[in-house]
């Protein structure tokens, strides 16, 4: 079940919520708990007991550190136990197949693939477990004394599929006293069907010409065609993750939770190191804190320096998917990161346009390699992309696409926020407006089957 859906809006949410606010103050963690395993067993109840051991795991070794505390030795222990398992569950059940593939080409060998279904949300929720039990090692958070409020914490729905990475830290007060407002929900509603519309209207609609592109085959495509099939990923996954994101900030909102930014019109940025100070935040705030950092980030000579940014975009691609296009991707972006620190940083800031479209150039080639699994597909799309093929069919998409195109790209910068900010005081204004997205928005869920959320295998 996802967010963007006639189930989850009309169905779990009120339900949930009406739960939710009629709960005592005492209980509510425990009915957020009992929520989001209803939430998470709907479309995978056979992999809600492996969050629960994660959960169960994590909670008795920060519990077991908080009480070694002057046992060095053993608290080391115990953040490896607690690792060794977070991160074998999450190596077990993404990376198995990958593996046996490789090593039978390498090898030549014949080892059969192991049916494995992905746990929904793996990927983040292993993180910030990993994210907790690192931080009671370190001892920048107390261990949670009270389970219930842990696995609530662990489970918690609005952000357990796709982030934002929350972690312990971040809402460890309000895990224990939150205050719920009118005021609050109200906040949190307008975030969330902001995120819906940036969703459904969107990326949906500018995803089907990526879609029909891809059906088309991309040796039998223009190389204008190219460039605005990849400019129309570039929006979809934008508003696509983005979106979801949003959601997930506006129902933790209403929940009494303030979760962290996860984007801030990284489209608008004009260096590479830029884009990702603005893109996907939360994981760039976690490999920045618990691998550059630790490696030693920007305090050690330079060849060291470029050695630690290549482990963490190694890492940050792998993490994507089990594919070595994602690893591609992350060193894609681990080689202008090197050469802007390097020395194209001072360059760009001398020319506010020509950094500008040089990022986007950056950024949409990547997106090539990130969208584009099978190698083969990806030779012929680039090649289409910087050659000379001839054609008009890229005037039909343009066409059919140039107003979701246009949307999008007004949307990818500050505007919306601009005129928000200028409408503040006018609530009846904004009140009709977000009436307005979530109509529109929740027309197209009940019109169109194409509903994909691309961050959902991750």
């Amino acid at each position: 079940m996802v967010f963007s859906s006639v189930m989850f809006l009309f169905r779990f949410m009120p339900a949930a919520f009406a739960l939710y606010y009629l709960t005592p103050r005492r209980f509510k963690n425990a009915m957020l708990f009992a929520l989001s395993l209803v939430f998470y067993s709907w479309g995978e109840v056979r992999f809600f007991p492996i969050m629960l051991i994660s959960a169960t795991v994590d909670y008795f070794v920060g519990r077991a550190i908080e009480k070694k505390r002057g046992d060095k030795r053993a608290c080391k222990g115990l953040l490896a136990i607690s690792l060794a398992f977070s991160l074998g569950s999450l190596l077990f059940f993404k990376y198995t197949n990958f593996f046996i593939d490789n090593i039978n080409l390498l090898l030549n060998a014949d080892i059969p693939n192991i049916a494995l279904t992905l746990p929904l949300g793996i990927s983040f929720y292993t993180f910030q477990t990993m994210s907790y039990t690192l931080d009671v090692y370190r001892g920048k958070i107390k261990a949670e004394k009270n389970y219930i409020n842990f696995a609530a914490y662990v489970a918690m729905f609005p952000q357990l599929i796709a982030g934002p990475i929350v972690r312990y830290s971040d809402i460890s007060r309000e895990m224990k006293s939150r205050v719920i407002n009118i005021r609050q929900i109200q906040s949190g509603a307008m975030l969330f069907i902001m995120g819906l519309g940036s969703k459904v209207l969107i990326a949906n609609n500018v995803g089907e010409l990526w879609t029909q592109v891809e059906q088309i085959g991309f040796d039998n495509i223009s190389t204008a065609l190219a460039w605005l099939s990849i400019l129309a990923f570039s929006l979809q996954i934008y508003f696509d993750f983005s979106g979801y994101s949003l959601m997930a900030i506006g129902l933790g909102k209403m929940l009494g939770f303030d979760f962290p930014q996860n984007f801030h019109y990284p489209y608008i940025s004009k260096s590479v190191t830029e884009f990702w100070r603005r893109w996907h935040i939360t994981l760039g705030s976690f490999f920045r804190e618990y691998v550059y950092i630790p490696l030693g980030g920007n305090r050690v000579f330079k060849p060291r320096q470029y050695l630690n940014i290549f482990i963490v975009w190694f890492l940050t691609g792998f993490w994507h998917g089990a594919s070595w296009n994602f690893v591609l991707w992350g060193l894609y972006f681990c080689l202008f990161l090197c050469i802007e620190k390097s020395f194209l940083l001072k360059y760009l800031e001398s020319s506010k346009i020509l950094s500008h479209i040089y990022l986007l150039f950056i950024v949409a080639v990547s997106w090539a390699l990130f969208a584009i699994t099978d190698f083969s597909r990806l030779g012929v799309f680039l090649k289409t992309m910087f050659g000379a093929v001839n054609g008009d069919d890229w005037m039909y998409y343009l066409r059919n696409y140039a107003a979701s195109l246009v949307l999008g790209i007004a949307l990818s910068t500050p505007l919306l926020r601009v005129i928000s900010e200028k409408l503040k005081d006018n609530y009846a204004v904004k009140s009709a407006f977000a009436a307005v997205v979530l109509f529109l928005s929740v027309a197209y869920l009940v019109d169109s089957t194409y509903n994909p959320f691309l961050y959902f295998r991750f």
